[in-house]
C-alpha cells in the first residue's frame, strides 16, 4: 500500500506514511471484505457508509499537518480507521458518527487495538464538538453542501481544516484545505473525491 500507492502518489509525510504502514486496516472491515482492505478504492462498511481508499487517508491526513500536541476532530467516524490514524500523529482524536451501530462497532476496535487517545462519541458531526473545542486539526469525511459554521467557529487559530464540499451535484467534490489565521480563514483546493453526504441531525 504504501510503496504502490502511497509514495507515487504525492504522500511524503514520514510520519503519516508510518502511521499508515502500522495500523492493520483489514481490523476495520467487515470480516467479508478484509481481502479487499490494501485495493486502491473505497470499500463498503455497515449502515451505507464507506471506508475511504488509503490514497485519500494518507492525503487528507498529510493536508492537516497533524502535530504531536495537536487536538483532533473527525466528523464521520464510519469504521473508525481515520481516527486511528490521527491518533497515531495526534495528542488526542475525538471522532463523531451519527450512527450509533457505527460508533459502537469502531469505538470496540479501536479499545481492541490499543488507541487509547481516541474518544468516540455519537453526535450531529455538522455541530462538531464543542466540548473539546477548539481543535488544532478537523478531518470531515463527509461531503458538506456548505461549509457547516461550528466547524469554522471550533477551528483554533492556526488550525487546519480538510473537508469535501459540494460544488454541483453533476461533479465531483471539492476537497478543500481551510486554515485560521486569528479572525481570517481561507481555504485552496487540493483535489476532487467522492465522499458520502454529510447529513445533519
Amino acid at each position: 500500500m504504501v510503496a504502490e500507492q502511497l509514495l507515487p502518489h504525492g504522500v511524503t509525510d514520514e510520519r503519516v506514511l508510518e502511521a499508515m504502514a502500522s495500523i492493520p486496516r483489514e481490523e476495520f472491515l467487515p470480516p467479508r471484505m478484509r481481502r479487499h482492505a490494501y485495493e486502491d478504492r473505497a470499500l463498503a462498511i455497515e449502515c451505507g457508509q464507506t471506508i475511504s481508499q488509503p490514497l485519500v487517508v494518507a492525503l487528507m491526513t498529510q493536508a492537516v499537518a497533524p502535530q504531536p500536541g495537536d487536538i483532533a476532530l473527525e466528523v464521520g467516524a464510519g469504521s473508525g480507521y481515520q481516527a486511528a490514524v490521527l491518533s497515531r500523529l495526534c495528542r488526542k482524536v475525538i471522532t463523531v458518527e451519527r450512527e450509533p451501530a457505527l460508533a459502537e462497532h469502531a469505538a470496540a476496535t479501536l479499545a481492541r487495538l490499543g488507541f487509547a487517545n481516541v474518544e468516540v462519541a455519537v453526535a450531529d458531526g455538522s455541530q462538531g464538538w464543542p466540548a473539546e473545542a477548539p481543535y488544532n486539526v478537523i478531518v470531515v469525511a463527509a461531503a458538506a453542501r456548505g461549509v457547516p459554521v461550528p466547524l469554522i467557529d471550533e477551528l483554533a487559530d492556526g488550525g487546519r481544516m480538510a473537508i469535501p464540499v459540494v460544488v454541483s451535484p453533476d461533479e465531483p467534490q471539492d476537497l478543500r484545505l481551510y486554515t485560521r489565521r486569528g479572525a481570517e480563514v481561507g481555504y485552496r483546493s487540493l483535489f476532487p473525491v467522492l465522499f458520502v453526504p454529510l447529513r445533519p441531525g
